[in-house]
């Protein structure tokens, strides 16, 4: 995927909803989801083969797809995961794996060895399909009777370390959050297990933990915008301006210096999670 694919994918994924009345929660995370997308599709690796851009080209299209925020170092996996993490033992029994999912309210669970070292992954689907292998009749037909062995050999297990996937896909406390939200896309996980350098448990990280860290809410871009730039920066008084954020789309109104109303402008449009911005500003001289 090329840069400007990226761009345009980013910004296709996070087109605003119109004529939203009520801000439910299903809004709400279908949008956030759009924008995790669209992060993801930013963050994504390059085709094989394809040469990197330098020269103006770069400085060109650098300018659609430059990293905002400069002066806020970028997200880390660390600063994200869930400390301690919930784990449980190879040798645990299926019915205290789904208990211990039940009672943490989880989807999945690392599966460690006595030192810590992670062996693989226990998820809602392992389990799902020790219950249906057990409970459902044999299909008919060659494809029907060898995807049914396959379940069927997993299901048997009844600990743990019989019944989990491996190998886990994990990450490491010093990857970028936008990198492990692509490895966690890519392998359609939920959950990330984070390990060390010898491979033992340290943390866990979730989709939702990598989406907040992603994208910032309307309410903190509307934050950014009348603290950090019209009272700080132009030292202005945000209570003299409407302010509003909706999926992204900034709106503003109100008066001020009209040499300064393009500066203005295009610091908004630099805060990290800014779709668009709706200009309603009148130039005061």
């Amino acid at each position: 995927m090329s840069d400007s694919e990226r761009h345009a994918a980013r910004k296709q994924t996070r087109r605003p909803v119109q004529g939203r009345t009520s801000a439910t929660w299903e809004e709400h995370r279908q949008n956030m989801l759009r924008r995790y997308l669209g992060a993801v599709a930013s963050a994504a690796p390059p085709k094989t083969g394809e040469e990197p851009k330098t020269g103006e080209e770069t400085a060109d299209r650098g300018k659609a797809t430059r990293p905002r925020s400069q002066d806020r170092p970028p997200a880390r996996v660390r600063d994200v995961m869930s400390v301690p993490a919930v784990s449980v033992p190879g040798d645990t029994p299926f019915l205290d794996v789904v208990h211990t999912l039940s009672h943490e309210h989880l989807s999945a669970v690392p599966v460690t060895d006595g030192d810590d070292h992670v062996l693989g992954v226990v998820s809602e689907s392992d389990l799902l399909a020790k219950a249906a292998t057990t409970a459902a009749p044999h299909p008919s037909g060659p494809i029907g009777r060898l995807r049914e062995h396959r379940l069927y050999e997993k299901s048997r297990g009844e600990t743990a370390a019989t019944l989990m996937t491996t190998p886990a896909i994990s990450v490491r406390p010093g990857d970028l959050v936008a990198d492990a939200a692509w490895t966690a896309a890519r392998s359609r996980v939920k959950r990330l297990p984070v390990t060390d350098h010898h491979g033992r448990l340290v943390g866990v990280v979730s989709r939702i933990d990598l989406l907040q860290a992603l994208v910032r809410d309307d309410t903190a871009i509307r934050k950014e915008i009348t603290s950090r730039i019209l009272r700080h920066e132009f030292l202005l008084d945000p209570g003299d301006f409407a302010v509003t954020v909706e999926n992204g789309v900034v709106t503003v109104a109100g008066s001020m210096d009209a040499a300064l109303i393009p500066q203005l402008l295009e610091s908004v449009r630099d805060i990290e999670d800014v779709v668009e911005v709706i200009d309603h500003l009148k130039g005061t001289t």
